[in-house]
Parts: structure tokens; sequence; C-alpha cells
């Protein structure tokens, strides 16, 4: 069992910075890609963020310069700092990883429960 616990949601004003951090924790051996997703209400989920083992990361075209993701692999923890937040990015986002249990395992997509994060105007 895999089990990825976010933290860090809540409510924030416009222009203020928040963090996001995703810890993954089980039966791992190998994580290839973890990441950001969020969900808004009546939308479908959008990738926010993500970035691979070798440090490459990737943005949604809505967050590029204002958010950056980074990770600590030796810890399987993901960060998502959110800055000059806007009232469009509220959402629920959820932690994301591909990786797998053991060296014979396929890999698998895991996910976190989600963190609501509220920006208001």
């Amino acid at each position: 069992q895999v089990q990825l616990v976010e933290s860090g949601g809540g409510l924030v004003q416009a222009g203020e910075s928040q963090r996001l951090s995703c810890a993954a924790s089980g039966t791992i051996f190998s994580i290839n890609t973890m990441g950001w997703y969020r969900q808004a209400p009546g939308k479908q989920r959008e990738l926010v963020a993500a970035i691979t083992g070798g440090g490459y990361a990737n943005f949604a075209d809505s967050v590029k310069g204002r958010f950056t993701i980074s990770r600590d692999s030796a810890k399987n923890t993901v960060f998502l700092q959110m800055n000059s937040l806007k009232p469009e990015d509220t959402a629920v986002y959820f932690c994301y990883a591909n990786g797998i249990r053991t060296h014979t395992s396929y890999f698998e997509d895991w996910w976190g429960q989600g963190t609501q994060v509220t920006v208001s105007s």
C-alpha cells in the first residue's frame, strides 16, 4: 500500500503565497514523476506542475512564473510553492506520483486525498 499525504492548504488572500507539501509512504521501490493536479468546482482535473526524478519540471501555462515545484527524492516528498495567488487558483490540489513498489513491478499512479486551496479577492 502506498499513501500520499498532502499538507499546506487553506485560505489566503489574492497576491499571497502558499506552500504545499506531499509525502509518499509505504512499499515504494522507486518514484519517477511526482506532481500536483487541481480540480476546481465544475471543472476537470488539470495538471499544475510535475517534476521527474532527474529534476525536469513542467508547468501549466496558467501558473508559469508564479509556481515552482521541487522534490526531496530521498524522502519521497514533493513541494509546490505558489506565489502571487489569484482567485482562479482556487481548487482542490491533489498530489500525484508515478512509481513502482518492487523492482519487478509495473509503474503505477498514486494519488493523495487532496487539499483545498482557496484564494479570496
